[in-house]
């Protein structure tokens, strides 16, 4: 009776411990390889408990079905005008054929570290085919990013989906710099550059400011002129009225409109700061010396 007891325990242990090595749970975002010895035999896709034979028959392995992100090292590459520049690239991708990616990268770190070298290559031989102007430029319709990261990511895709397993879904850049070395040299061409274009700009402003005052002027001095004629034309209008007036008044009355025109004539050149010194019978002071 005592050995029977210890008889189901021990197999009660037994069937305990071949359970917790025998059956596992498959998470709705892994996907589980099923290895024997180190090869792989089974690929479940189906989240949930399974069983397998327990160790060290075969083992499980998880792998992400999710979309990861790899962001490699910013490489240095030539542009097709030998102009250096530094891209910083990154990688979104996840595991399309996990038996593959198994054999050949086994895990994660072996597939960016595989997908560093190939996202260098592609990258290296699109950039090469283009000049720098097609990767930064002040207009918008030079620009070629776009075609290239679209290049860069088909090839991308084709190499590691064939060769690992993996499916690229989209390269793209962060950001593009100089080399360190080539910034002060790149600047002071863009400085030198933004001065010319400067230089124009001013040039053809004064040019159209030299346009503009000379129309001004131009058109200052036909309304001066206008004015000029239509002004001299007035003041013969009022001196031919005045000779009119005045012959009119002499006419009338000789001695008077004479006493008149005398009496403005002191009242043009007499005030009270003025010495005049004439002799008695002067035809000026005639009327102060007329009898009455």
């Amino acid at each position: 009776m005592i050995k029977r007891r210890y008889y189901l325990v021990a197999a009660l242990i037994v069937v305990v411990l071949i359970a917790r090595t025998g059956a596992f749970v498959v998470d709705e975002t892994k996907t589980a390889i099923v290895t024997q010895f180190g090869n792989p035999v089974r690929q479940i896709e189906t989240a949930g408990l399974h069983w397998k034979i327990p160790q060290p028959v075969q083992a499980v392995r998880f792998f992400d079905k999710r979309l990861l992100v790899f962001d490699p090292k910013p490489t240095e590459f030539l542009t097709s005008d030998k102009k250096n520049i530094v891209a910083d690239a990154f990688v979104a991708w996840r595991i399309d054929d996990p038996k593959r990616f198994l054999e050949t990268v086994n895990d994660r770190a072996g597939a960016e570290v595989r997908m560093a070298d190939i996202v260098a290559s592609q990258l290296g031989a699109a950039l090469g085919r283009y000049p720098l102007h097609a990767l930064i430029s002040t207009e918008p319709e030079s620009m070629r990013v776009a075609e290239i990261m679209t290049a860069v990511t088909e090839g991308c895709r084709s190499t590691a989906g064939r060769s690992f397993g993996i499916d690229v879904a989209d390269v793209r850049l962060n950001r593009l710099a100089l080399p360190e070395q080539n910034k002060q040299s790149v600047f002071d061409r863009m400085r030198a550059e933004r001065d010319r274009i400067a230089r124009k700009y001013r040039s053809e402003g004064e040019e159209e400011a030299i346009k503009i005052r000379a129309e001004a002027d131009k058109e200052r001095q036909e309304v001066m002129a206008a004015a000029y004629r239509e002004a001299e034309g007035i003041r013969g209008e009022g001196d031919a009225a005045a000779m009119r007036i005045y012959g009119e008044a002499f006419n009338a009355d000789p001695e008077f409109y004479t006493f008149l025109r005398t009496l403005e004539s002191y009242k043009a050149f007499l005030d009270e700061n003025t010495t005049v010194v004439l002799s008695s019978d002067s035809e000026l002071l005639r009327l102060f010396n007329k009898k009455r």
